[in-house]
């Protein structure tokens, strides 16, 4: 019998997808997919997952009828300023109302109330880039041992962005069945690259335009609300893999290489991840002639002015990652890298995976000033961006090397304001622009009524100083609560 076009598509992704759960299942490495199982028994013959963006399915579970915040500061993400003696009401998951702490109204006598006079809530913080197999499986690590690291830092919502979506699936899974110590996860297809693809391990090759909406259908079943292009992909499909997605509703990134980011951001795509997928396609031709010309590049140049501008006009957001340039690949022989006390906090395990790479990278002292010089080019780039009105994300590459769960972000956060973002500019690329970048605006990223409690307590301003945002007193997750000394015993530091 002879197949059609389309049941040998959908044969050969079935092929693919059995082999690769074989062969992680058959090895060390399968223990990735089975911890989730093992932990929360969450695979059930025919069991649909909880979207990531529903109300939580615990809100049976211990929430008083209704909790209130009473005279606090919030931070409007909207406007990027703080509003004072605000009261907020949230029943199960869901904020109820929000207003002035005088005349406010009835307080449900059953509610449970804090006084937060004096405090300062700002809504939970949102890790755009983040990765939840890649590198933890090179650690040994599963990503359940991480989570509670990102509610302790305040970060309620992270999006992975390229990975197997198997084991992504299951994390996510696990996530919401544990929200009271664990972040949202929202799923994004594995890395679609060019052949062979770049990291073999959660790369998926991709050449043919037609194969394209077979895909996407395929990633559409699993719950990915994002799809990655990668370095290797070439315009014919990248156009093809917008086009397909934006039909199928889904947003589009990319890492890119072979794909110029002119072309990209012509073509339609929504986001453009690290900071060098607009560096790079900003050096005039005459200046990759010239020695350390990444560590002195005059932005002033054509090159640099059309795309900021065209960035700015089509709103293409950019997620400049600023963490993992500094961190793992520029400045990683700096004792306040690696020696940062936020990576205290993983677990053992993912430590000794990052001083083995920094072993390995073994980067020359005598390079260190240009490297310096070099992020600093990073940051103003990324501050251009900024003023030029395109939207900036704030996401950090985490675990890659010296990148810590959670953390990280707020690190993030103290490099878009030395880099010349206001602080309320650094906040609202964390919450409202990061919901943005789900789609999930009517869900998260500020705080109104019907949206997600998801909530941060702060002790003091993070708009007088950004890093006030580390001094978290509480954490709401879906109204669940939280504190960050609580969330840390959770994570395994053998």
């Amino acid at each position: 019998m002879t197949e059609s076009t389309g049941e040998h598509r959908k044969r050969c992704i079935r092929e693919r997808r059995i082999f690769y759960i074989h062969s992680r299942f058959g090895g060390f490495r399968g223990r990735l997919l089975l911890i989730p199982l093992l932990f929360g028994g969450l695979l059930v013959q025919g069991a649909k997952p909880l979207p990531a963006d529903s109300p939580t399915s615990k809100s049976k579970g211990p929430f008083p009828n209704a909790v209130v915040l009473q005279g606090g500061t919030i931070f409007d993400s909207r406007r990027g300023l703080m509003v004072s003696d605000q009261t907020i009401l949230f029943r199960g998951d869901r904020i109820e109302k929000v207003g002035p702490r005088q005349g406010f109204g009835k307080i449900p006598p059953e509610a449970r109330v804090f006084d937060v006079r004096g405090k300062f809530i700002i809504p939970g913080l949102i890790d755009a880039h983040v990765h939840l197999v890649h590198q933890l499986d090179d650690a040994h690590i599963t990503g359940d041992e991480v989570l509670p690291m990102f509610l302790a830092a305040g970060v309620t919502t992270i999006r992975d962005v390229g990975d197997t979506v198997v084991p992504q699936r299951l994390i996510a899974r696990y996530a919401e069945a544990h929200s009271e110590s664990c972040p949202r996860v929202f799923l994004c297809s594995p890395l679609i690259d060019g052949a062979p693809p770049i990291h073999r391990d959660i790369g998926w090759s991709l050449t043919d335009p037609e194969a394209v909406p077979a895909f996407v259908e395929d990633m559409v079943k699993w719950g990915a609300t994002t799809l990655k292009i990668y370095a290797g992909t070439q315009r014919t499909v990248g156009r093809r893999i917008i086009e397909e997605g934006h039909r199928r509703g889904l947003m589009v990134t990319g890492h890119l290489g072979r794909y110029r980011a002119e072309d990209a951001v012509a073509d339609g795509i929504d986001c453009l991840e690290h900071i060098w997928s607009v560096f790079n396609y900003i050096i005039p031709e005459e200046v990759l002639r010239t020695p350390d010309h990444r560590a002195s590049l005059d932005f002033a140049n054509p090159l640099a002015r059309n795309l900021i501008a065209i960035l700015a006009q089509r709103r293409v957001m950019v997620d400049p990652t600023l963490a993992v340039f500094r961190n793992m690949i520029l400045l990683n022989d700096l004792e306040s890298v690696n020696q940062h006390p936020d990576n205290a906090l993983a677990p053992a395990r993912l430590r000794q995976h990052w001083e083995e790479y920094r072993r390995r990278a073994h980067l020359d002292p005598a390079t260190r000033e240009v490297r310096r010089r070099e992020f600093l080019k990073y940051q103003e780039l990324t501050a251009l961006l900024y003023r030029a009105g395109v939207p900036i994300l704030a996401g950090t590459d985490t675990p890659e090397p010296y990148v810590p769960p959670g953390f990280s972000l707020l690190q993030e956060l103290e490099m878009f304001v030395e880099a010349g973002l206001p602080p309320s500019a650094a906040l609202q690329a964390a919450t409202i622009n990061n919901a943005a970048a789900l789609k999930q605006e009517s869900q998260l990223g500020c705080i109104e009524p019907g949206k997600l409690a998801d909530l941060v307590i702060l002790s003091a301003d993070p708009t007088v100083d950004i890093h006030n945002v580390r001094r978290i007193e509480k954490v709401f997750r879906g109204g669940r609560i939280g504190e960050p000394r609580e969330l840390l015993k959770r994570v395994p530091l053998h």
